[in-house]
């Protein structure tokens, strides 16, 4: 190639311009002290956990000088992998990990097909396979202290069989492929050694920026470059850095890859071409630091190698929000960084192997054949070896020349002692296991202490869910439909929505949560009108694959057909009817006794007078001949003190009459 086709081909590549190298420097000199302070403060430990969960030594790991073995235990492995089974099966395990509310208020009169929405959504992170990220970033979290993720949008071609019929030809199909464009929205994990932050920020919002650095393969760079993603500028190639690797590597692969640093956060306007034209008033001045900072837009910045820029635009977006989210796994206020599993077991996991190693190294010298001797009676040459069948030649008696030599037994306690310091490490992360459980529970407890035990762990699951629903699962969601909406508006209409949580409850959670439903069931018994509502919680909570199949069954069972209905309706008309049919009988009864109390009433004021007529009747009969005046005159002062006493007690027969009325009435 002649050198004037060198000078035109270096002549296609981009040339910075002057605010490119200022923003280039504005944005590295900022970064390069954040990475300064991360490292300085977390990245060690960092390091140290991850080897710890991987199960690799090193020799910074050990606990003294003198140690030999290099033996890890997996009891951190074991809380990190409990406690991350046990996340992602409160977020994924039940099927529908999200909801959706539609705010009527907002959408302008537009009706809103949530269900479809939601099931559009739910098929679109399936093909993007969110469930490995969102696994891949629980995991860290658990790991670090912290989950990160990137949103990338990018628009894939998708392949489909397809069969067409061909023109002119009746009864022939062509059968092929169909292409057709779908815009992608993938969740990125990334790791903390890879992300920086401003220090002063306590979540991403709050932040100046933030900034994600990786290893990119250059025909990834190149690829973006011929679509018009990045600038056509001279990468080179960059030196090795073993600090931002997702994973620690004996050797790095070091060929081919362009060390990538994408920028999200504020960057001062005048950087930023397209915005040189509009004008701006200075408020302080030029050599203040104020002046630095007071004229700050959201962009995206993408850097190679340290210095180039490959793209440099205001940011996007229409919410004109940072495509990343971040979660802490257990909170540290007023941090950004959080607290992981493998930092609340490191005190316990180095007491642990410590004594492991202690123990490993005393059986190998209590176990190793040792043997003092006197060198000087030894034949000249002679090689000590000791196995089945060797011969030893000695200059004298060998019981005098050689002497086994032991240090002692070992110590059988160690392992024990490592016993108890991983109890102490499961308290200390929250995790149980299937040994662990029963043995700290008392045997006289019975179940009540085992849900005493058991609320105690999952009130710390439901910790780290509620971080990882507030702080990461609804703002993606939320960032993703804004995307679709955006850059797929036919699929997704631009509508004001809410999305919820639905997870709430890992498996053991839901075990928990089963024995509670199944003791209730046994206490009320088979007869409770509620028994519907608890079998409808027993298989909410359940794993089984045709849950939902069950549920919808057994709410068709609680609801009566039509003609049991029509029965239910009939019998209780006729239990209507037979109610009101004792009701008039008993008041019939009442009216009888009424009537039947009026009757003596009137009997009883009758009386007296009949009396005194029997009375007169008898003055006038059967009167003495002889003395009738006198005869007639002494009956009727008896008949009158007669007729008194009988007033008396007609009296008292009507006053009892009367209050035997009153009472029936």
């Amino acid at each position: 190639m002649s050198e004037e086709n060198e000078m035109e081909d270096q002549n296609l590549f981009y040339e910075p311009t002057e605010n490119d190298l200022e923003l280039s420097a504005w944005i590295v000199s900022h970064t390069d002290r954040w990475r300064d302070y991360r490292d300085q403060n977390y990245l060690d430990k960092w390091l140290e956990y991850e080897r710890i969960f991987r199960g690799q030594w090193a020799a910074e790991d050990r606990t003294r000088d003198s140690e030999r073995s290099r033996i890890i235990s997996p009891a951190t492995q074991q809380a990190i992998e409990t406690r991350h089974a046990e996340i992602m099966e409160a977020i994924f395990g039940q099927g529908e990990w999200f909801d959706i509310e539609d705010d009527i208020r907002d959408v302008n009169g537009t009706p809103l097909d949530v269900e479809a929405l939601k099931a559009q959504l739910m098929e679109d992170f399936n093909r993007d396979k969110l469930k490995k990220a969102v696994d891949q970033i629980e995991l860290m979290a658990e790991i670090y202290g912290t989950g990160i993720g990137e949103i990338i949008v990018k628009m894939e071609k998708e392949y489909a069989p397809a069969t067409q019929p061909i023109p002119g030809e009746m009864g022939i199909a062509a059968i092929g492929v169909e292409e057709k464009d779908r815009v992608s929205v993938k969740l990125v994990p990334v790791n903390p050694k890879n992300f920086l932050i401003d220090p002063n920020a306590t979540s991403l919002d709050d932040s100046m920026g933030c900034a994600i650095e990786k290893f990119v393969s250059v025909h990834k760079i190149v690829e973006g470059m011929e679509k018009g993603i990045y600038r056509k500028v001279d990468l080179g190639t960059d030196g090795p850095d073993d600090d931002i690797e997702p994973t620690e590597e004996v050797v790095s692969f070091q060929d081919d890859r362009v060390r990538l640093m994408t920028y999200y956060g504020l960057v001062p306007k005048e950087y930023l071409e397209e915005m040189e034209d509009e004008e701006d008033v200075d408020l302080f001045p030029e050599d203040s630091l104020a002046d630095e900072y007071d004229e700050l837009v959201e962009a995206i910045v993408v850097i190679a190698n340290g210095s180039k820029i490959l793209k440099a635009e205001a940011n996007p977006y229409m919410m004109k929000d940072r495509p990343v989210m971040a979660y802490q796994d257990d909170t540290v206020p007023g941090r950004f960084w959080g607290r992981g599993t493998a930092e609340k077991a490191y005190n316990m996991q180095k007491a642990i192997d410590g004594q492991l190693r202690a123990h490993m190294d005393s059986v190998a010298l209590t176990t190793a054949p040792m043997i003092a001797m006197d060198a000087t009676r030894l034949p000249r040459g002679a090689k000590f070896e000791i196995r089945p069948g060797k011969a030893f030649l000695t200059n004298g008696d060998p019981n005098q020349i050689m002497m086994p030599f032991k240090f002692g037994a070992t110590d059988q306690t160690n392992i024990q002692t490592a016993q108890n310091f991983e109890r102490l490490l499961l308290q200390a992360t929250g995790t149980v296991d299937s040994a662990g459980m029963p043995s700290n529970v008392p045997r006289d407890a019975g179940a009540g202490g085992m849900s005493m035990a058991m609320a105690g762990i999952i009130k710390k699951y439901k910790r780290t869910l509620t971080n990882f629903q507030e702080d990461f699962l609804i703002p993606f969601i939320n960032k993703a439909a804004w995307r679709y909406m955006q850059f797929d508006p036919e699929r997704y209409p631009a509508v004001d929505v809410k999305f919820m949580p639905t997870a709430t409850l890992g498996i053991l959670a839901r075990e928990f949560e089963q024995q509670q439903f199944i003791a209730l069931l046994q206490t009320l018994g088979p007869d409770t009108p509620v028994l519907p509502l608890i079998l409808k919680g027993i298989l909410q909570n359940s794993s089984l694959t045709n849950r939902q199949e069950l549920i919808a069954t057994l709410e068709q069972m609680s609801q009566p057909s039509p003609e049991a209905q029509q029965m239910q309706q009939q019998q209780q008309a006729m239990a209507m009817a037979a109610a009101e049919a004792n009701i008039q009988e008993t008041q019939a009864k009442a009216q009888k006794a009424q009537a039947e109390a009026q009757k003596a009433m009137v009997e009883a004021q009758i009386a007296p007078e009949e009396a005194r007529a029997r009375v007169i009747a008898a003055l006038s009969n059967n009167l003495n001949e002889n003395n009738e005046s006198a005869d007639f005159e002494r009956r009727v002062r008896l008949a009158e003190i007669m007729l008194k006493e009988k007033d008396i007690d007609s009296n008292e027969r009507i006053a009892m009459a009367q209050m035997a009325s009153r009472t029936q009435q």
